[in-house]
């Protein structure tokens, strides 16, 4: 926790407040007492109603002074533990988002969620509470019993007794449920893990009739959450009993002693309520301790998992240079390039070597697993290669800036992904101040200008979450279009055309050859008739590059690539490719 404070920096005049305001707050509550024993023993006493009647308004006048405190210390408390989390968020998304791909594959989604909500959640509220009840609940403890002691030193001494066995009933409950709400956190994580499986696979849930299998699961991995919450609840149940019996055992004390006390006039009755009232503010003081001890140990728990995502560091460097054309250097180059994923026993590409220069239309071919996407997501360096090197311009990719690098290239990923906003926004997304001329054209080469045409308001059509309602094919071709913005100096095609019939497939490679002369082309695919035009095909075979070449030079050196080919079509339709 003591690291996650740095985000109440711009927040220190209202962390001071807070607290302040709090304190002003118990002194005027510390002293309603004292006036109830003088209204007892002077106004009482005497029978004199206007002494009592000024008391009166007295306490009234504490007790409003007392909820201005209150109420101006529950905003600065409000409004410092807001900002906390804001800021927390922030640092938290932007690291996550410093991360390579390494590390968001090993941490895993639903975790990364669950920590950028209800964790920082359970931190905001354990902030909030430290700075309304971390000085204030103490303050009350040790202020009743110093003016327990101008009342009376020999009952005082009930009063140091019971306060360390109350504090310590409540570090034992502490130190046993920290642990458990880390539990919880964890457990809440395979909750999401679940729900976003299930709302992702929904319609694959269906098709198989699993839903009440998977509603099963969910089922007992809530229960195994109710059941640690309600273990930890159970103990955290304790501390409230617990905190009541042994002030209840002092007010006995108190009141038995301060008999014997009273009848040697040693103290007076007002005093004796007086000192039972005190006790009543070390129990009510000590129970907003256990709740802030509550608060602050789920919030302990989950600033430990989130300083766990800080701590993880990109096993990526980020270069300085912004990286320019050399005349006569090949636009993309792999120099015997091997890449193994982390965790992974065996290398999924192994000395792969080649280079392409501008213009050319490099097509990429193997079978599922062969290493295909993996070598194209190496070039806009979405990992880096464990041996050898890639070059883009003639300057190695490590060396550049990501927004540099990356600028020069337009990915169009295998799983085609819309944002939540309009057509024109997503389209925006390379090139945020693109003109209406410029996404026109890029739906034109990508085959999706009638596509936005029959649409009622053109760009400006509202594109729901995760693009749902587009079909598959159109969400492909706008993902294309998005690529072209800008016209990225490489593109590269990963399996992007799957959702596509052949003849729009043509239609899309044949406006891509026109109009994109300059740029380097990469085409992944797994159908032969989408990468047979290619200046040059690169065939992948579990990791291994097994044949380069053109169409007609593959066919006759390179036996895989004439096996997928022969898959896909017949004898006479490959003699005529």
């Amino acid at each position: 926790m003591k690291q996650m404070l740095q985000y109440l920096k711009a927040y220190k005049k209202e962390s001071v407040i807070a607290p302040l305001f709090k304190m002003l707050e118990a002194s005027f509550e510390l002293l309603v007492p004292i006036v109830m024993a003088n209204i007892i023993d002077v106004g009482i006493q005497n029978g004199d109603k206007s002494y009592i009647w000024r008391m009166c308004a007295l306490m009234i006048g504490l007790g409003v002074l007392g909820l201005v405190c209150s109420l101006t210390a529950q905003y600065f408390a409000a409004k410092a533990a807001m900002g906390f989390g804001t800021a927390l968020r922030k640092a938290l998304f932007g690291h996550i988002n410093s991360l390579s791909y390494n590390e968001l594959d090993q941490i895993g989604t639903p975790t990364l969620i669950t920590r950028m909500t209800s964790d920082v959640n359970q931190a905001q509220t354990g902030v909030n509470m430290m700075l309304r009840l971390f000085l204030r609940s103490p303050f009350i403890v040790i202020g009743a019993v110093m003016m327990a002691f101008t009342i009376s030193a020999k009952l005082t001494i009930i009063f140091l007794i019971a306060v360390p066995l109350i504090g310590l009933a409540i570090y034992l409950i502490m130190r046993i449920t920290v642990p458990i709400y880390k539990k919880v956190q964890s457990i809440l994580d395979q909750i999401v893990l679940h729900t976003r499986e299930n709302y992702v696979g929904a319609r694959v849930v269906r098709a198989f009739s699993r839903e009440k299998d998977e509603t099963e699961q969910f089922n007992e991995i809530s229960g195994s959450l109710k059941d640690t919450q309600l273990y930890a609840g159970k103990i955290s149940a304790l501390m409230n009993p617990v905190t009541y019996v042994m002030v209840n055992i002092a007010i006995l004390c108190i009141l038995w002693f301060g008999g014997w006390q009273v009848q040697i006039g040693s103290v007076s009755q007002g005093e004796i309520v007086a000192l039972v009232n005190y006790m009543n503010q070390i129990l009510l003081a000590l129970v907003a301790l256990a709740n802030l001890i509550v608060a602050v140990t789920r919030a302990l728990a989950c600033a430990i998992r989130i300083n766990e995502v800080f701590q993880v560091n990109s096993s990526m460097e980020e270069g300085t240079k912004e990286g320019t054309k050399e005349s006569g250097k090949s636009r993309v180059a792999f120099d015997h390039v091997t890449f193994t994923y982390g965790g992974a026993q065996e290398a999924s590409l192994m000395d792969i070597s080649f280079f392409a220069m501008p213009g050319e239309t490099i097509g990429i071919i193997g079978g599922t697993g062969s290493g295909k996407s993996t070598l194209v997501n190496l070039i806009p360096r979405f990992y880096d290669a464990t041996e050898g090197s890639v070059t883009v311009d003639g300057q190695d990719v490590k060396t550049y800036t990501f927004q540099h690098l990356r600028e020069k290239i337009g990915v169009v990923p295998q799983k085609a992904v819309l944002f939540l906003g309009t057509i024109r926004s997503n389209l925006q997304w390379r090139k945020k101040d693109a003109k209406e001329s410029e996404l026109w054209k890029a739906l034109q080469i990508a085959q999706a200008e009638e596509v936005v045409k029959k649409k009622q308001k053109g760009l400006d059509e509202k594109v729901e979450t995760g693009g749902r309602n587009f079909s598959g094919g159109q969400r492909q071709r706008l993902t294309i279009a998005r690529a072209l913005v800008g016209e990225p100096d490489i593109l590269i095609l990963d399996d992007s055309a799957s959702a596509l019939d052949f003849a729009t497939d043509a239609a899309l490679r044949r406006s891509i050859k026109e109009n994109t002369k300059k740029a380097t082309v990469f085409l992944v695919s797994q159908r032969a008739a989408t990468v047979k035009n290619a200046d040059q095909i690169l065939v992948l075979d579990d990791g291994k590059l097994v044949g380069k070449g053109t169409h007609e030079e593959l066919l006759k050196n390179c036996n895989v690539y004439k096996e997928i080919c022969m898959s896909q079509f017949s004898s006479q339709e490959v003699a005529q490719l």
